[in-house]
């Protein structure tokens, strides 16, 4: 077995990193871009008079990277040639994204809103798997230019992880729907045109089928987003979303009368492992800068590196972090290979795995730095404020262990859900 990263690999992180010190560095020191990211001003991004909203220049800035690098021809990595991308692999994408974030925070990547040069493009993924032809043609050439894009409405005040139990309805009115409901944490709609509501359309609760996908427009009568919910990382574009009696036309339907389920559970492994290696670049920026610091920090006559106590937490970071690493490169060369859903577990294992190692990280982080860092004038604090909620987000921890139990005991298989095409 071959456990190196492809040629082609390596030479195009190389690629990407003159990109980013000949673009992104430059645009992100420019006209004080840099207090978005000097952790002393990092409430610079939130904008308190719109009640904990983004704050639009910070926005704007971001655009504008994501801007050079489509026109450089990195944004659009894992979309198939066809859209202008690279049909990007599995591997490859989580290669990127390990590299992208031991990096550091900055503009070049910064996933406090999933902000990277190198993009995920889910909504573009989904449309290109489930929309009708004429969704595709519409929708397609927006998503890629970034002018139009949907917020994800699943979550409710009621039911997380339990989609099968929601209580938002969709009933038949003439030629289209009445959409009833409540929905909470729904990422993105401060600036979305439309909101993919799931609601269900049939069967009775805990039913996976019956479940439909709508592209609900936000500016419908009877959709109002009732407050932004304040978090653990600012700004905040998390709404809670209520929807009295909306109508929508039957063309509103994406993935088909009754598939809605399978159209958020068609990308999860693909997001799950990518944020897994996310994570695990994080966690390895902060074992790196922590053995750094320990190597010149010298109280009591001596370097901290010298001391056991330093040197075997660390150590047994960065030996978990390589069995991650090479866990992530193995499933996701598997799902290129076999489809993505014959390794849901090692998904599952490497998703709650890295995640929680990206906080234990950074807080071993800022026990070695001492008072330096769990001050702000490091950057500790902030990986482990927004890496936190990857443990709790797109299938809590317990969650995935939970999947993890399910295939070990002979409760779940490894295949692709009722209706979900498998892609490779």
């Amino acid at each position: 077995m071959d456990f190196d990263i492809p040629k082609e690999l390596t030479d195009y992180l190389g690629v990407l990193d003159d990109f980013i010190e000949r673009e992104i560095r430059p645009l992100e020191n420019e006209n004080d871009n840099i207090r978005f990211f000097d952790h002393r001003r990092e409430d610079a991004r939130t904008d308190w008079d719109r009640g904990g909203l983004p704050n639009e220049e910070w926005e704007a800035l971001l655009a504008e990277a994501r801007r050079r690098a489509d026109a450089a021809g990195h944004y659009r990595y894992p979309i198939p040639k066809e859209h202008g991308g690279q049909e990007g692999s599995n591997l490859g994408m989580a290669i990127i994204r390990e590299h992208l974030a031991a990096k550091g925070l900055g503009l070049h990547n910064d996933l406090q809103n999933e902000h990277s040069i190198v993009a995920n493009n889910v909504g573009v993924l989904l449309m290109l798997a489930y929309g009708t032809e004429e969704q595709k043609a519409e929708w397609v050439p927006l998503l890629l230019e970034g002018k139009r894009g949907f917020a994800f409405g699943i979550t409710e005040p009621d039911h997380g992880s339990d989609a099968t139990h929601m209580e938002t309805t969709a009933v038949r009115d003439g030629d289209g729907w009445i959409i009833k409901g409540e929905k909470t944490w729904n990422t993105g709609i401060h600036t979305a045109a439309y909101d993919m509501i799931l609601a269900r359309t049939s069967g009775k609760a805990g039913d996976g089928d019956g479940i439909t996908a709508f592209l609900v427009p936000t500016d419908a009568e009877g959709f109002t987003v009732d407050e932004f919910l304040w978090t653990f990382n600012m700004p905040t574009d998390h709404g809670h979303v209520t929807l009295d009696n909306v109508y929508v036309p039957h063309d509103a339907i994406f993935g088909g009368e009754g598939g809605g389920l399978q159209v958020v559970q068609h990308f999860f492994n693909e997001n799950r492992i990518r944020q897994a290696a996310s994570s695990l670049g994080a966690a390895q920026f902060c074992i790196n800068e922590s053995v750094a610091y320990a190597r010149e920090r010298a109280p009591f006559g001596k370097p901290l590196a010298t001391n056991q106590a330093i040197q075997f937490p660390l150590v047994e970071l960065n030996s978990q972090a390589e069995m991650l690493r090479a866990l992530i490169h193995k499933t996701a060369w598997q799902m290129d290979t076999y489809g993505n859903f014959q390794v849901s577990d090692k998904v599952s294992m490497c998703n709650y795995i890295g995640n929680r190692l990206c906080c234990d990280a950074a807080d071993r982080a800022m026990q070695v730095h001492g008072g330096w860092g769990y001050s702000r004038h490091k950057p500790f604090e902030h990986i482990y404020r927004h890496h936190r909620r990857y443990r709790i987000t797109e299938g809590s921890e317990e969650i995935q262990m939970r999947r993890i139990a399910g295939y070990m005991f002979g409760f779940m298989k490894q295949r692709a859900p009722k209706g979900v095409r498998e892609s490779r």
